[in-house]
């Protein structure tokens, strides 16, 4: 009874395990508190446009961005895919100086659509939620 009871630990250990190696790869931040996010239209891939037509820094707006961020999921394989619609700088508040900032190309979907983010040093593509899309579109278009 033994041996049975210890093949059955063993095997849901083995099964919890490879569920959490499943988990989606999301886009990350650093561990540092946002300070600013400055969003401008975006002139192509691999660079940031620094002519920003927005600002947020009230912690509200900052959140919505942040969450959106960190919560998109990593895509599979190579996306053919448009120029990006806006660059989004996320600037982080810190006693330290010299403190990097985040450059991301962001495609603003359409209502009930995912929108869809982009690292400008790489080429990965990471989708957010309709939902969060529609937290975006609010902060976005509402400003323009």
């Amino acid at each position: 009874m033994k041996t049975i009871f210890s093949i059955f630990l063993v095997v849901c250990f083995l099964i919890l395990t490879g569920c959490q190696s499943q988990q989606a790869e999301t886009m990350v931040l650093l561990d540092e508190k946002i300070s600013e996010v400055k969003i401008s239209k975006s002139k192509g891939f691999g660079g940031m446009n620094e002519d920003f037509i927005l600002s947020f820094k009230d912690k509200k707006s900052i959140d919505i961005f942040k969450k959106a961020i960190t919560t998109a999921v990593k895509q599979p394989g190579k996306v053919d895919i448009t120029e990006p619609n806006y660059d989004v700088m996320v600037e982080y508040k810190s006693d330290e100086e010299g403190l990097p900032t985040h450059g991301i190309h962001l495609w603003l979907g359409k209502e009930n659509e995912k929108s869809t983010f982009m690292y400008i040093t790489n080429d990965t593509v990471y989708l957010t939620s309709s939902q969060m899309t529609k937290e975006l579109r609010k902060l976005i278009l509402s400003e323009e």
